[in-house]
Parts: structure tokens; sequence; C-alpha cells
């Protein structure tokens, strides 16, 4: 279980950020930010990869109702133009900026999960497989992951074909399947290689009618 070894060597409050969604095909990059609380912290925060969507779903609701929590989204369309790297530092910075506006201030340190921080003034420090070693980095984990995958379930039923509420936007067999079939929704990242390859055949008659008739449905 991630410990707090990190955060007590920083300046408090300490907050810990990590992303969700850098490699699916379709959605938003998310990033959350995190301050625990200082008595109260739910048991159970671990590596959002290493629980079930139950237990990632129960922390969340816990976690958003005793901590400090900032979230920053990017939509598909500014990921197309910044590319996923830097969509994903200011899917960060957006939500470090939205925690900081909820403590009345700028966090005293701020734990990133990765190799690279956002261009921005926060004291910072990036940690290589932060969200297993660092309980904050975890929390954030957790409630990033569950914000996206709330967000794709809920874009399924507007856009049934593509089996979001299952793959969550990832490029599984069902997904690539129903883009040969329907083309790109306007949730993909069409800078994405398996989507760009498809923009030709919604380029063709065929294709843009099946595009048009899947937006209208």
């Amino acid at each position: 279980m991630p410990g707090l070894k990190h955060e007590r060597l920083c300046l408090p409050p300490v907050a810990g950020v990590d992303e969700a969604g850098r490699g699916p095909l379709a959605g938003p990059v998310v990033a959350a930010a995190v301050v625990l609380p200082a008595k109260g912290v739910p048991r159970g925060i671990d590596d959002s990869k290493q629980l079930p969507a139950s237990e990632r779903a129960r922390l969340c609701a816990r976690l958003r109702a005793c901590a400090v929590v900032g979230i920053g989204i990017v939509e598909p369309d500014e990921i197309d133009t910044l590319n996923i790297h830097w969509a994903t530092m200011k899917a960060m910075t957006l939500a470090v900026d939205q925690l900081a506006q909820a403590l009345g201030g700028a966090p005293g340190h701020v734990l990133v999960d990765g190799n690279r921080l956002p261009r921005w003034n926060y004291a910072a420090t990036a940690i290589v497989g932060g969200d297993a070693a660092s309980r904050s980095i975890a929390a954030a984990s957790i409630v990033a992951k569950h914000v996206r995958d709330t967000i794709m379930i809920e874009a399924a039923l507007a856009h049934p074909h593509y089996a979001w509420e299952r793959n969550k936007g990832y490029g599984s067999a069902a997904h690539l399947k129903a883009l040969r079939e329907h083309g790109p929704s306007p949730l993909h990242r069409r800078s994405f290689a398996p989507v760009a390859q498809l923009q030709l055949f919604c380029d063709e008659p065929r294709g843009a009618e099946s595009f048009a008739q899947h937006a209208i449905g």
C-alpha cells in the first residue's frame, strides 16, 4: 500500500496529482489533485489500477467528502491541438489550480506521478511509479480514474456503437470494429493513429453518410 514517506518530507499541505486517459482513442484526459485530511483518511487507498471499479467508486466518494480535491479535464479537440503530453500537463495544471482555489492558496508542495512536471510555479516533485509509492498520488489516481470512467459511461449512452461502458475509450477489438463500421464520433481523438487512419474512410461518400447517420442517432 502507498505510504506517506514522500509527504512527510514536504512543506504542507501536500497535494498528490495523477491523470487518467492518456492512451484511449476517445474521450478526455482527466487529472486530479488531492490533499488528504490529517485524520480520517479512508482505508484501502491504493494505485487505482490495483482496485476494482466498485472500490474506486466507493473511495472516490469518500475522498471527495473528506479531502480537498481539484479536477482538470482536457477534451479531445484540445488533445489533438496540443498533443497528449501537453494536454496531460494542462489537465494537471487545471487540477492544481482548482485545488489551490479550494485551499485559498497554493499547496506547500505537489507530488506528481511520472517523470515530468507541468510548466507551473508550484513547488513540485515528479515521482516515477508515484501512485504505488505516495498515498496522496494514489488518492488522486482513484479520483481521476473514476471521474473519467464515469464520463465515458455516460458518453456511451449517446454513442452506443463503441461499447465505451466496457472499454472506456481504449482500443479494444469491439471499439476498433465499431470505428471501422461507423467512423469516428465527435469524442474521438483524430490525431491518434487508429482514428486518423479512418479519416479517409469518413471522407468517402459512404463513410460520411454512415457517420452522419450515427451522429444523428
